[in-house]
């Protein structure tokens, strides 16, 4: 189709991704419910239910994780053709058993489930989703087709290569009318990207499909909705002919397409009404939603996200994209479509999108989830927090002493708990985006004429759930530029929550600035976590559950808090590993001392990108090892004799700079070796069939 350059189809892609995640929050409050239920209750749902509901607006969800995780395949191959084994691998790497990205309702109960299942046994794909090994009720779920957005949106106006790679996707957990649903919409919505005509798409994506059922589905649903203006009725007919009592299975993929085919042909152009139809319809309302907003985002782009009701500002771009990769979590729109684009460049053999700040604010609208901040010691003389073209603009009036200007981001996931048992509410998992010890730098415009003062600030939750504040020094503004750098204070070992920037003045001001990027990146200048008894005071024998503990991602079956050291960490299997960081930590050293109970090794781990790529360091049967692990192949870069016993104490530290690994034991290099594949990512601990005490975690920048 188009030969337009990647970077042309960025705002189609901010909108696709917009899209998807306004779709899921709009119908994720009402997952679940009947549709009688939610008739009685709401009639037509024309808005968030959240705030009515009493839930949040914001949460971690599959139908987000899944679409946005596994499309790294593409990066993370170097976007050679993606084949289903590269998925598989992919899901191996960035989920956490029982915690992250899917819906863990039990092998053969959950289809996902049951794939994770069969790929973590070495059943490759398309075995692993296959109708002969799980049957159809579990291969022809809805999933395969609430997962394909993130593949169609990283083929901008090329149907033909989504709907091979979403056919590849989709076979890592599903088979028959299942993949071809998902193929169907990803070809549309790769599609959507040139054509704004929905009987046109619908032809397009059908000539793909190589199910009869899925194009008489399709064709059937085109009749009805074409014979009235009534989408109840087509609703009824969708109950009828093709509700969940006629499949297997407990969320079947055809009776949610035919649900998300006539929100679309029923709402035309109106982004907004399509959502209400497809979250009014029932069944799998989060999952439908998304693929709804997904393609009216790309097809009817910000204009028509933007037409009716105010459906992007309480949103402010943020996403939850859970995974092994926990310094990816707390993320936003523009940084999703960023990787997007990269990922478009990567399969078109073209070159990657330029590097920009962290929060450049460099897509129409965008505030990147910044929102503004509130403290109850002074007035809020915010007035408006907007981005107008070239940044996010904090406008403020009577600012003066008293108040103050502020807006704030969240870098890391509140404590309070987001899970609810009997709910599909998840607990967020990940880790923060920013650490004490990092250097923050921003650029501020300030107009002509007299000009407030600046200061950031972070805050932090304390062990008691009480949030602390700490705030740089006070920055007179000038005309024109600002560039500002801050280090990031110690926090006492607890987790940066928040990150923001405030505007005082002695004397009364009305106006504005303009905060054109903000960015940090790169390992901490020194980042350090002590015992846990100084972390935590009130810390007991029985204590499983801490707020720094929270900042690590565990593939280990068993992280704790340990009362006479910092962690105990114990995995019954290879490849416990449980990291903390961002993947832009490049040059760094990590330590700990390490009691070495029962192991087959046991470790550091370092540049970890999910909890199947990273490289360790280890001691094994007597041996010092330096290792790098891929996707399940291991690579021993470096060995070297070291005796110990079990249960012996020695201080690691491990360090990555450049190609350059070294591992010192006790201050001592023991082993040194070369390595390049690897170049950035988090750090952490590493253990195989055992268990290891750790006192103290220590990040240098190197």
């Amino acid at each position: 189709m188009s030969e337009r350059p990647v970077p042309d189809y960025a705002r189609q892609v901010y909108a696709g991704v917009l899209g998807k995640i306004i779709g899921v929050y709009f119908g994720r409050p009402v997952e679940g419910w009947s549709y009688p239920a939610i008739r009685e209750r709401f009639g037509e749902l024309e808005y968030f239910a959240c705030g009515e509901l009493g839930v949040p607006l914001v949460v971690p969800d599959d139908d987000i994780s899944g679409a946005f995780v596994f499309p790294r395949a593409i990066l993370d191959n170097a976007g050679r053709g993606v084949t289903a084994a590269d998925v598989g691998r992919t899901w191996l790497n960035y989920i956490v058993e029982n915690r992250t990205v899917l819906w863990w309702g039990g092998l053969a109960r959950s289809t996902e489930h049951t794939a994770f299942l069969r790929l973590k046994d070495g059943v490759d794909p398309p075995r692993s989703g296959s109708i002969a090994l799980n049957g159809r009720s579990m291969a022809e779920g809805v999933g395969a087709q609430i997962f394909i957005d993130g593949w169609a949106l990283a083929c901008p106006g090329d149907p033909e290569r989504a709907v091979a790679l979403a056919r590849a996707a989709a076979s890592v957990s599903h088979d028959g009318f299942a993949v071809e649903s998902a193929a169907f919409l990803a070809g549309m919505e790769a599609a959507a990207f040139g054509e704004r005509d929905l009987a046109k798409l619908l032809e397009l994506g059908l000539s793909s499909v190589t199910d009869d059922r899925v194009r008489a589905l399709v064709t059937a649903t085109v009749e009805q909705c074409e014979a009235t203006g009534d989408w109840r009725r087509v609703r009824d007919w969708i109950e009828r002919e093709h509700g969940y009592h006629r499949y297997p299975g407990n969320s079947p993929a055809a009776t949610n397409l035919a649900a998300v085919l006539m929100a679309l042909l029923m709402a035309g152009d109106d982004f907004q009404r399509s959502l209400t139809l497809v979250v009014s319809a029932g069944w799998d309302t989060d999952s439908n939603a998304g693929n709804v907003g997904c393609l009216n985002g790309i097809r009817l782009g910000l204009d028509g996200i933007e037409a009716g009701v105010d459906l992007r500002g309480p949103v402010a771009d943020r996403m939850l994209v859970v995974s092994a990769d926990g310094g990816e979590c707390v993320t936003d729109a523009v940084r999703e479509t960023r990787r997007l684009l990269a990922s478009a460049a990567a399969l078109r053999g073209e070159p990657a999108p330029r590097d920009l700040p962290r929060y450049a604010f460099e897509l129409p609208g965008s505030t990147q989830g910044w929102l503004p901040h509130h403290d109850a010691r002074h007035a809020q003389a915010l007035t408006g927090l907007r981005n107008p073209g070239g940044g996010l603009r904090l406008e403020f009036a009577r600012l003066a002493r008293g108040a103050r200007a502020a807006a704030a981001v969240e870098v890391f996931a509140s404590p309070v708990p987001t899970g609810a048992a009997g709910t599909s509410l998840f607990e967020v998992v990940g880790s923060p985006a920013l650490y004490p010890g990092q250097t923050v730098r921003a650029v501020v415009d300030v107009p002509a004429g007299p000009a407030p003062s600046l200061a950031f600030f972070v805050e932090h939750y304390g062990d008691d759930g009480v949030v602390h504040t700490l705030r740089g020094a006070l920055r007179p503004l000038h005309a024109g530029e600002n560039t500002l750098v801050w280090d990031v204070p110690a926090t006492g070992g607890q987790a940066v929550y928040r990150f923001g920037v405030e505007l005082t003045s002695a004397r009364r001001l009305d106006g504005h600035v303009t905060v054109r990027s903000v960015d940090w990146r790169g390992a901490p200048k020194d980042f350090v976590l002590g015992r846990a008894d100084e972390l935590s005071p009130a810390l007991t024998p029985w204590t499983t559950v801490t707020g720094w503990l929270k900042t690590f991602v565990s593939s280990a079956a068993n992280l704790a808090p340990d009362y006479t050291t910092t962690f105990t960490v114990s995995h019954p299997e290879a490849n416990g590993v449980v990291t903390t960081g961002t993947r832009d930590w490049t040059d760094y050293s990590v330590a700990s001392t390490i009691t070495f109970n029962m192991h087959d090794a046991a470790g550091l781990v370092a540049r970890a990108r999910g909890h199947r790529r990273y490289y360790a360091a280890v001691l094994r049967a007597g041996r010092a090892q330096l290792l790098r692990r891929v996707d399940g192949t291991e690579h021993i870069v470096a060995d070297a004799p070291f005796a110990y016993e079990i249960d012996a104490v020695h201080a690691l530290e491990f360090t990555v700079r450049g190609s350059a690994l070294t591992l010192r034991i006790d201050g001592e290099a023991v082993a040194t070796g070369t390595d390049d594949m690897l170049p950035s990512g988090g750090a952490g601990f590493l253990i195989d069939r055992g268990s290891v005490l750790a006192q103290g975690f220590h990040v240098r920048r190197a």
